[in-house]
């Protein structure tokens, strides 16, 4: 990536708990987001109602529309997300559902999009990510299933505390950030 670009990436954080270890580490990807890179945490959505087509159009909610214009915005998407049940959390599929309206036409539409983040068991998040990825996928997202992160912690641990964990962390925003010019160049 040319560092004279700045490349905006817009966090999506699966938790709305106000102290999760994900939005910890969104807060620390963004303090330390690599040189040209611009980062932005969308914060609200839990302000989302459930999507609902009836509430669509240009009525659509602030909380929508300020969504919409938040990922139209960027120009590239991170998810940061815990994994709740063995899938990604309501409020993360609400979000995808959102930005992906008008079908065929959303604000995600052709977005390149990682999904990353921690989760308490030796698994780190896997199944959350893989669905999260599905999820934004047939919402129309360029989803890049190789530059992904799935961090394992214990209880009681802070994985944004730790240099090397966060570090990986801003390993994937950089090949995200990248990932236009070095696909347009192959």
């Amino acid at each position: 990536m040319d560092m004279t670009d700045n490349t905006r990436v817009l966090v999506l954080v699966g938790s709305l708990r106000a102290d999760s270890l994900n939005r910890k580490i969104a807060e620390a990807i963004r303090a330390q987001a690599p040189a040209g890179v611009t980062v932005d945490i969308a914060d609200g959505l839990g302000e989302l109602p459930f999507y609902n087509e009836d509430l669509d159009g240009d009525g659509a909610p602030e909380a929508v529309v300020r969504l919409r214009a938040q990922v139209a915005a960027a120009d590239r998407l991170l998810v940061v997300t815990p994994e709740y049940n063995g899938t990604m959390p309501a409020v993360l599929n609400n979000a995808i559902d959102w930005a992906s309206r008008p079908f065929g036409a959303g604000a995600i539409k052709d977005k390149p999009l990682a999904v990353v983040g921690t989760a308490v068991g030796q698994y780190g998040g896997q199944w959350a990510h893989e669905d999260t990825r599905k999820s934004a996928r047939i919402a129309g997202a360029a989803v890049l299933d190789d530059i992904a992160l799935s961090h394992a912690h214990a209880w009681g641990a802070d994985p944004s505390a730790e240099v090397e964990t966060v570090e990986k962390f801003l390993a994937v925003v950089a090949d995200l950030a990248s990932y236009q010019a070095e696909s347009a160049a192959a």
